[in-house]
């Protein structure tokens, strides 16, 4: 009798809500720890490129996950009544997207020549020795051999800035002239513009290492606009772009994300104890 007393017992706990509720909580808590490992791995990736120039930072943004429905709101409850509540179980979370928040960085005074800057929107284009153009907001720019205006790696920064021989002084305007002065010379010989490029969606693009960003279906086109007009930002010589990453609020991001992962784990736990609870029952 006390045997089948306990199997009665064991039935109604494991199906007192559809689902096997204890199994469930399992599975909850496994995506919210999966959800927060992701977070974190955000938040890293953040305070990593704490001094990257012109990094924009990461933010993980989350969803839920289907609902099992037991009783659906407004659903009747007798002849004459209806649920005005209901009852839905959820099973979780997951991370839907990572976001990048274009928010300006400080700027960073060097006083380089080929150091530029684009105070507000917009994005220099770079022409990868494939041909193919990517988008930067990284200005640590030079020279190389031939006088031609490159990134770090020697890609060219379109459309192609090259500068004369003999030039002794550069000066970039803000909205994105480049002159160049040379010896016995007195006046400076124009040599191009550097433009400002816009997407109607800039979180649409794709990170491409080395601060370069990729056009893709979600970011639209890019739009090649002079810098300062259509409200694109304007070109500053001689200052780089900061990380937007502030050290402050990852820390407390990682904390909040820790005490999430750490409440998640202990949910396992005791739905693993009540398990252990149930099936030790004699």
């Amino acid at each position: 009798m006390k045997f089948l007393s306990s199997n009665i017992l064991i039935f109604a706990l494991l199906h007192s809500v559809p689902g096997h509720t204890m199994l469930k909580a399992l599975n909850t808590a496994a995506t919210g720890m999966a959800a927060q490992e992701s977070n974190v791995n955000t938040i890293s990736n953040n305070i990593a490129n704490i001094n990257t120039v012109g990094f924009k930072k990461r933010r993980a943004e989350m969803e839920s996950l289907l609902y099992e429905t037991v009783n659906d709101p407004g659903a009747r409850s007798s002849n004459n009544t209806v649920y005005s509540v209901g009852m839905q179980i959820g099973s979780g979370a997951k991370v839907s997207a990572i976001r990048k928040e274009f928010t300006d960085g400080s700027p960073n005074i060097t006083n380089n020549p080929f150091d530029l800057m684009i105070k507000g929107d917009g994005f220099f284009g770079v022409l990868l020795p494939n041909q193919q153009v990517v988008y930067t907001r990284d200005g640590s720019f030079n020279v190389d051999k031939t006088g031609t205006l490159v990134t770090k790696q020697g890609y060219k920064v379109m459309p192609g800035i090259v500068f004369p021989p003999g030039t002794i002084s550069v000066n970039i305007t803000e909205n994105g002239l480049v002159e160049a002065f040379q010896q016995n010379v007195v006046e400076p010989t124009q040599v191009g513009t550097v433009p400002v490029y816009t997407f109607i969606n800039p979180v649409g693009l794709s990170a491409a290492g080395q601060n370069f960003y990729r056009v893709t279906r979600s970011s639209g086109p890019a739009s090649e606009n002079i810098a300062g007009q259509n409200k694109t930002g304007v070109v500053l010589q001689g200052s780089l772009e900061t990380s937007n990453v502030s050290i402050m609020t990852e820390m407390t991001d990682l904390i909040k994300a820790q005490r999430a992962y750490e409440m998640n784990s202990k949910v396992m736990g005791v739905a693993d104890q009540m398990l252990q609870a149930v099936n030790n029952l004699r």
